[in-house]
């Protein structure tokens, strides 16, 4: 006699259905079936893929509405490295959107028509994640095809403490996003905190000059963690708040994440900080 199946089957059935019925694939993905524990330890080797360098990350399955036509190659031949063999399809625009630790996307969703001139990507580190919003992005294409709504913004796994130069060339990114990240509220786990003073050169070197880090947390001794750890970094100044309230990409943060809608509906605040990239001092 069988048994019930077990979540991991019904997982496994759900997506499998899905990938079968092109009506399926039109339909918002269910959270339910890639839901996964909340964190995920950043030092552990989970195996990931990621290029050698930013020239040698293929982009085109992310925004094949952005991939660079045969036609303009040609056009200009200098475009990318090995484009010629084509084992790097390159894209009419560069990435300039992260949203790190993206989530279930919500963020990027919310951003995708008020910036449709911009590539946004999300980076997340749990497989399940990862793909529900990689399967969330294909549907809502599929209900817009003739908008070009969501061509726009893309997800992959990847550590982006680890691998963000990686992807990122120095000052190519014009906005970064922390929305609620872990807290890690022991004292012995804030090494594995997102912002730190090493990974702030980090987030300087792929940001460009102007370029603004956004942050959101509900915990307000993370907050001031950040806020004290980039006002000591020589490259980010602090956006005053009459310019931060301004920033309509600060009022979708505040809601339409997950975590955000989670902290609305238990009342809780939200403590938000913007960090301007200075420009580089002279040699």
């Amino acid at each position: 006699m069988v048994g019930p199946a077990n979540k991991r089957q019904k997982r496994e059935q759900y997506k499998s259905e899905r990938g079968e019925d092109a009506k399926k694939n039109q339909e918002l993905p269910k959270k339910k079936f890639y839901r996964q524990r909340a964190h995920a330890n950043p030092f552990s080797d989970h195996h990931l893929t990621y290029p050698i360098t930013p020239a040698h990350m293929d982009w085109s399955s992310f925004y094949p509405a952005f991939v660079t036509t045969p036609e303009e190659v040609q056009a200009n031949p200098q475009s990318g490295i090995d484009i010629e063999f084509g084992r790097v399809r390159q894209l009419k625009k560069d990435v300039e959107v992260a949203d790190i630790g993206c989530g279930f996307g919500g963020l990027l969703v919310a951003l995708a028509p008020v910036l449709p001139d911009t590539l946004l990507l999300g980076m997340e580190i749990r497989t399940q994640v990862t793909e529900y919003v990689q399967e969330r992005i294909k549907a809502l294409r599929a209900q817009n095809p003739d908008t070009g709504l969501y061509q726009n913004i893309g997800c992959l796994r990847a550590n982006a403490m680890k691998f963000l130069p990686n992807f990122f060339k120095k000052q190519q990114l014009s906005k970064i996003f922390f929305c609620f990240p872990d807290p890690h509220f022991k004292a012995r786990k804030h090494k594995a905190r997102i912002v730190s003073t090493t990974l702030n050169s980090e987030y300087a070197y792929v940001l460009r000059p102007g370029g603004i880090v956004y942050t959101i947390t509900d915990v307000e001794d993370l907050h001031n963690w950040m806020v004290g750890h980039f006002d000591a970094h020589p490259s980010f100044e602090r956006v005053q708040e009459d310019e931060q309230d301004a920033d309509e990409c600060v009022k979708i943060m505040r809601v339409e994440t997950e975590e955000g809608k989670k902290v609305e509906r238990n009342n809780g605040q939200k403590f938000v900080a913007l960090f301007r990239r200075l420009e580089d001092p002279p040699w």
